[in-house]
């Protein structure tokens, strides 16, 4: 989904130019591979350090990721940043530089980062958007409006990531995981969710208000109902299962927004 929301937001967004021009630029094409490789590494490497809590959470696919001995997951985590890299020097010495920091940032995030209330989250939420500035820098693109989708990204990710601890609430609370809910209680968590929800109207209401958009103006309506509906669910909820359906609605709403930039 990221490999396929970069080239979105170039052909539609960044580029300026034909679908086919972009489609066939090798540069591009790397970078976005650079950033898939890291991305799949940085999954491989934060599932090492939390497989303790995910036999809590999620016992069955920790089961199966366990069939898969220890040496083997590092020594494919290693390769595939490895990888990223090589793939990265095709590109520019520079992007080399900028994945290499990406991929410290994705293990110290995993190692330490993690476990620090509040901004771990706020880590996690940037390191999911940095691989679209990689993008962003190639085509030179500084219109403001690119500003505020980064904006308005970044925080529903903020929100489906604040969501996924209080899903995760029970393992967290067995291995004293330090989460937002685990430290202030799942009160303080939802008003934090109903924070970053009211925070994400402001891009969503500068891009409708001062920027053409096209047909995405659509999906922001759609988008400031939804967030309603969402709320309003989160409010009611006290299961780890209404958690989870609350956490599918975010990811529902993210994918949402990665096809309609096409209409953009």
């Amino acid at each position: 989904m990221v490999c396929i929301a970069q080239y979105l937001a170039a052909i539609f967004v960044l580029s300026g130019l034909g679908w086919r021009e972009v489609i066939t630029d090798t540069s591009l094409f790397m970078l976005v591979l650079a950033g898939a490789l890291a991305i799949a590494g940085g999954y491989i490497i934060n599932g090492f350090y939390d497989q303790e809590k995910d036999l809590i959470n999620k016992p069955l696919k920790t089961m199966i990721d366990l069939l898969v001995s220890q040496h083997t997951r590092l020594t494919l985590y290693f390769l595939l940043n490895f990888l990223s890299v090589i793939v990265a020097s095709y590109v520019s010495f520079r992007a080399v530089l900028f994945f290499s920091l990406y991929i410290f940032g994705i293990w110290l995030y995993s190692h330490r980062i993690k476990k620090i209330v509040i901004w771990g989250n706020l880590t996690s939420a940037g390191l999911a958007i940095i691989p679209f500035f990689a993008v962003f820098v190639y085509y030179r693109n500084f219109d403001h409006s690119i500003f505020c989708h980064a904006m308005l990204i970044y925080l529903l990710i903020l929100i489906k990531d604040f969501v996924k601890d209080l899903q995760n609430i029970k393992g967290d609370l067995v291995h004293n995981y330090p989460t937002i809910p685990v430290v202030y209680g799942e009160l303080y968590s939802k008003r934090l969710i109903t924070l970053a929800v009211l925070l994400s109207y402001l891009p969503s209401y500068l891009l409708l208000a001062y920027f053409n958009i096209g047909k995405l103006y659509y999906f922001l309506f759609f988008m400031l109902v939804y967030l309603v509906v969402f709320l309003a669910l989160l409010w009611k909820a006290t299961t780890q299962r209404r958690y989870a359906l609350l956490y599918n609605m975010m990811k529902f709403i993210l994918v949402a927004g990665v096809l309609a930039t096409a209409n953009y």
